[in-house]
C-alpha cells in the first residue's frame, strides 16, 4: 500500500512540468523603518504539552542557542485548542506562556512569527490545532494511520472539518476572534514580526477532482476569502505586523498556488518546502529536478501580486543520507535566489527533524544552514550571495539617501574577515554580528570571508 506521500507524488507527477518560470521581480521583506530584512531561523515548538504545561518544553536556551549560531528568526507554533479550550474562553495562562517565549526572543534579539498551527486539523483526530468544539464532520468516517500521519488528511472526516471551518459563519467568526485576541495581546511586543494565519491548510476535493485541481480551487475559493477575513480581524489591533499566508502543501510538488490577492499592504507568501518522497524516507535525487520545479512554482504568486516570500518550514526527517550534503547546498542556494527568509524545521535537541543532537551539536549536514547574511540593509540590495565552497559572502547595495545609515550582518561562529567599500566601514563588531555604516546614496560592497 502506498504511503500518503507516495500517493501524492504519483498524483502530482504530471503537474510538475507545468510550473511557471521563476525570475526577478519579487519585492523584499522590510521593517517599519523601510530597511530590507533577511530572516534565517527555525521553528520552535512544544506539541507534547498542553493545558497548564503548554509551551513548557521551550526554554530560553532555545533562543540563546539559535542566536549564537547567527540565526535571527523563530516561527513559534501556537495552538488554538490551547488558547480557547471552550468557546469564548481564552486562556490567560497560555497567553502569558507565549509572552514569556517572546520576552526571551526579545532578549536574544530574535524576530518571531506566531504560527496558528494545526496538524490533521486538531485534537478531534488525535493531533493539535483547531479545538474539538470547532470540529464538524457530519458523521463521516476517520481511520487513524499511526505509521503515516499525513495520510489522515485524506480521511473524509478531516476533509469535511476543513470545509466547515471555511464555510460556516459561526466558525469563521470564532477564528477571526481568536486572531483578534492574539493580535491585541501581542501587537506591541518588540519581538513580534508577524502572524502566520494557519499552518498547512488543506481541504475537501470534489468528486472527480484530482489533487492539483482541488488544491487550486480550495486556495482560490476558500483560503483567499479566509485570509482576507483574518486580515480584517487583525488590522484594528496591529497595523504593522506582516501577515503570512500559506498555500496548501501541494505546492511542495511544484504546483503553483491558486491563491488570489489578499487585500492587505503587508502580506508575505509563506509556502513550505517539502518533497513527499523525502518525507517518506527517500534520499535526495539531485537529477530529479525537484528543487528547480519547486522554485518555479513558488515564485509565480509573489511575482504576480508583488509580495515577499518567507519559507515557513523545510528540511528532511533524515539528514544523514548519502546525498543530503548536496541537498542542503542546493536548497540553500535556491532559497537565496528568491526568499527573504526561511525557518527550518525544527530547533530541538534530539532525533528526527531536530536541528541539534542531545549535546547541542548540529546533526548531520544541518550545519550547512549556517552562513553569513545581512539581517538588515539600510538601502536597496543589488545582489547578495554566498559561495559555500570558497567561504565568501558578498553584498552589494545602494545606501538609502536618508534615514538609517547602518546595516547589520550576521557572521557565523569562527574566524571571518569583513571588508566594506564604497565609502562604508565596519563601525562595530561583536561575536556573531557586524554593523556597517554607509554614506547616504553610495554604492556599497561588503565582503565576508571565512578564515
Amino acid at each position: 500500500m502506498l504511503t500518503a506521500g507516495a500517493a501524492v507524488a504519483a498524483l502530482l507527477a504530471p503537474a510538475t512540468a507545468h510550473a511557471e518560470e521563476g525570475g526577478p521581480g519579487i519585492p523584499p521583506l522590510t521593517d517599519v523603518q523601510g530597511r530590507v530584512l533577511t530572516l534565517r531561523g527555525w521553528n520552535i515548538e512544544d506539541k507534547a504539552h498542553r493545558g497548564e504545561q503548554a509551551l513548557s518544553a521551550i526554554t530560553e536556551r532555545h533562543l540563546r542557542d539559535l542566536r549564537a549560531q547567527g540565526f535571527d528568526f523563530a516561527r513559534l507554533l501556537v495552538f488554538w485548542d490551547d488558547l480557547e479550550p471552550r468557546p469564548g474562553q481564552y486562556s490567560e495562562r497560555y497567553l502569558r506562556r507565549i509572552e514569556r517565549v517572546l520576552d526571551w526572543a526579545e532578549r536574544q534579539d530574535v524576530r518571531v512569527v506566531l504560527d496558528a498551527h494545526q496538524d490533521v486539523f486538531g485534537p478531534a483526530f488525535g493531533h493539535r490545532g483547531i479545538p474539538e468544539w470547532a470540529t464538524r464532520t457530519d458523521g463521516l468516517p476517520f481511520t487513524p494511520h499511526p505509521d503515516d500521519w499525513f495520510a489522515e488528511y485524506f480521511e473524509p472526516a478531516v476533509q469535511r472539518a476543513f470545509t466547515h471551518l471555511y464555510e460556516d459563519d459561526d466558525l469563521r467568526r470564532a477564528q477571526a476572534r481568536m486572531w483578534r485576541t492574539l493580535a491585541t495581546r501581542f501587537a506591541g511586543h518588540p519581538a513580534v514580526l508577524g502572524y502566520d494565519l494557519i499552518n498547512e491548510p488543506m481541504g475537501e476535493p470534489r468528486p472527480g477532482e484530482d489533487l492539483p485541481a482541488a488544491a487550486r480551487r480550495i486556495e482560490r475559493e476558500q483560503l483567499t476569502p479566509m485570509y482576507n477575513r483574518l486580515a480584517d480581524a487583525v488590522r484594528p489591533a496591529d497595523r504593522d505586523a506582516w501577515l503570512f499566508v500559506e498555500p496548501t502543501p501541494v505546492v511542495g510538488e511544484g504546483v503553483p498556488t491558486g491563491l488570489g490577492r489578499v487585500r492587505d499592504p503587508r502580506v508575505v507568501y509563506a509556502p513550505h518546502f517539502y518533497a513527499t518522497a523525502m518525507e517518506a524516507g527517500a534520499d535526495y535525487d539531485p537529477g530529479a529536478g525537484w528543487i528547480e520545479a519547486y522554485e518555479r512554482a513558488v515564485t509565480a504568486y509573489p511575482k504576480r501580486y508583488r509580495v515577499p516570500v518567507v519559507v515557513g518550514e523545510w528540511g528532511p526527517p533524515d539528514s544523514s543520507l548519502p546525498h543530503m550534503n548536496r541537498f542542503y547546498r542546493d536548497a540553500m542556494a535556491s532559497l537565496g535566489r528568491y526568499a527573504s527568509g526561511w525557518a527550518g524545521y525544527v530547533w530541538c535537541y534530539g532525533g528526527g527533524y531536530c536541528a541539534l543532537d542531545g549535546t547541542g551539536a548540529f546533526r548531520a549536514n544541518k550545519e550547512l544552514t549556517v552562513e553569513p547574511y545581512a539581517e538588515t540593509v539600510a538601502g536597496t540590495v543589488r545582489s547578495a550571495s554566498y559561495d559555500s565552497r570558497a567561504g565568501v559572502y558578498r553584498l552589494v547595495y545602494r545606501a538609502a539617501p536618508h534615514g538609517s545609515r547602518v546595516s547589520v550582518l550576521s557572521v557565523p561562529p569562527g574566524a571571518w574577515r569583513i571588508t566594506a567599500g564604497g565609502g562604508a566601514g565596519v563601525v562595530r563588531r561583536t561575536a556573531g554580528r557586524a554593523w556597517v555604516r554607509a554614506v547616504p546614496g553610495t554604492l556599497v560592497t561588503v565582503t565576508v570571508t571565512r578564515g
